[in-house]
């Protein structure tokens, strides 16, 4: 089910330009499946956690077009990324703050959300970091970036959680 799950982003992602971050990877999903599945995109898994992090090195070894990164999202360089996915990482509206920020304009981050996920709060946390409207595609949440990431952005680790933007 994890697998399929993950491939279910391949309609969307794949059709999205530039080279895609799985923000929070864990044990590889959905990063690693798209990876399989896109090979000629690069591929960034991005984990704080370290022990995951070794876990996700010694599966990326067989896949040439993929690169793990130890860190936290609001470290990373903003503004560089096609697609920044996220599935399972925090509640939406926090997964949002830190996806964002590391699309390029003209990008889009993609969340795996559950039906009930709340496009109204997504919306307010988008106007806030230069994104566009949430759509759904396919059961997966699209929001696309429209400028670059606005100053005060991304937020000191651990804010998004503390206090949400929406």
């Amino acid at each position: 089910m994890l697998l399929e799950d993950a491939l279910h982003g391949v309609r969307i992602v794949g059709k999205l330009p530039g080279p895609i971050v799985d923000v929070g990877s864990g044990g590889g999903s959905p990063g690693i499946p798209l990876a399989a599945a896109l090979p000629e995109r690069e591929v960034t898994l991005l984990e704080a956690n370290a022990r995951k992090v070794r876990f996700l090195e010694t599966i990326a070894a067989d896949f040439p077009n993929v690169t793990v990164l130890r860190g936290r999202a609001e470290e990373q360089e903003t503004d560089r990324y096609g697609v920044a996915t996220a599935k399972a990482l925090a509640s939406p509206p926090v997964a949002l703050e830190w996806l964002l920020p590391l699309v390029e304009p003209g990008g889009s981050a993609v969340l795996w959300v559950g039906p009930g996920a709340d496009l109204d709060q997504l919306r307010r946390v988008s106007e806030q970091l230069a994104g566009g409207l949430p759509e759904v595609r396919d059961g997966l949440v699209v929001v696309a970036k429209l400028e670059a990431t606005p100053a005060g952005f991304p937020r000191r680790p651990g804010m998004a959680r503390k206090r949400p933007l929406a």
